[in-house]
């Protein structure tokens, strides 16, 4: 792994202290993905087992992803807000900072006892005990090596929890980061138990109509920037609404931008209330995660989000600009 400022433990340290703890709550950040919900759901099913009192939260009061309640114990998510038990330990998984904990973050700091399980590299941690590798291809991989250092023997639900979030955090083993690593930990959860085309089609074959036709939206606001190595386009609450679609339905739009053929780095848009929210992906060694980060958001290398407290059209104007200045030049200069 690579030794990151907020790493001061192992994975080993981080299971003999939950071991002495009886009741727990996990947690993962706002608008959790499918690495964020598999990290939490496996985790929390390897510590039942040890006869544990596990609470797994929601930072914010809103509905998941459709497409990942086929979870084993999705439908026993709590938000935090709603939450006022005690707990030895609040976990956090596949979340670096406080904020983006949501509601849980009142518990974090009451906690007698806080851990943090990641691979978002940040400057300082916000747990006692807290393991990060950026390396590692999902949250759910550590998760994985965790419940190994527990003691617990895998099981199907196991397996499916950490399947599902290594196979949506490598954009179904397509993204950058689908090392060997992460296929060698990919074999280990189906021989668990994980079945790679149930879990296929309930994450990524099962669209509603709404999003096909928001979809069709995105397609007609498309601008194919620097020669057509930029892919940005935007989604207005009046689309979502014509479409009857929700942030769900939204979610494939990214991969469909990125798919296109010379293009390097894509930016999906989406107005949702009084902010706007982004997604930005790279098919190149692009670091789009520091351009997130100029506009307070984060992530990986090859995939990150941001939110903007803007008007949608200066929420487009600043991406255009950002992504033209710095992706521009460096496609101009590979001849794309």
């Amino acid at each position: 792994m690579t030794v990151t400022p907020q790493t001061n433990t192992t994975l080993e340290g981080i299971a003999e202290a939950l071991m002495g703890c009886t009741s727990l709550a996990i947690c993962g950040h706002v608008s959790p993905d499918g690495d964020c919900i598999g990290s939490q759901l496996a985790l929390a099913h390897a510590l039942r087992k040890l006869g544990k009192r596990v609470t797994c939260l929601l930072a914010k009061d809103e509905p998941i992803d459709p497409n990942l309640a086929f979870l084993p114990g999705a439908d026993k998510l709590v938000p935090a807000s709603s939450f006022d038990g005690y707990v030895d330990c609040l976990v956090a998984v596949d979340v670096p900072t406080p904020e983006r904990l949501g509601g849980a973050d009142v518990l974090r700091r009451r906690a007698p006892l806080t851990v943090t399980v990641d691979h978002h590299a940040v400057p300082e941690a916000m747990s006692r005990l807290s393991y990060t590798d950026p390396d590692a291809a999902s949250t759910t991989t550590l998760i994985w090596r965790l419940v190994e250092q527990l003691g617990v023997d895998y099981d199907a639900d196991i397996a499916t929890c950490a399947y599902t979030g290594l196979m949506t955090d490598t954009g179904r083993f397509q993204y950058q980061n689908a090392d060997a690593a992460a296929f060698a930990l990919a074999s280990q959860m189906v021989a668990q138990g994980a079945d790679p085309g149930a879990i296929s089609r309930e994450v990524y074959q099962n669209r509603r109509a709404a999003s096909v036709y928001l979809e069709a939206l995105a397609i007609s606001h498309l601008e194919l920037l620097d020669g057509g190595c930029v892919a940005l386009s935007w989604l207005s609450a009046d689309d979502f609404a014509t479409c009857g679609a929700d942030r769900a339905d939204a979610e494939p739009l990214i991969d469909v931008l990125r798919s296109i053929s010379g293009v390097r780095v894509a930016c999906m848009l989406r107005q949702q209330g009084d902010v706007v929210r982004g997604s930005l992906r790279a098919k190149d060694d692009t670091d789009v995660a520091a351009i997130a980060r100029e506009f307070g958001g984060g992530g990986h290398r090859a995939a990150a989000g941001l939110t903007l407290e803007v008007p949608l059209p200066e929420a487009v104007d600043q991406l255009r600009a950002r992504l033209v200045r710095d992706v521009g030049p460096a496609c101009e200069g590979a001849g794309a």
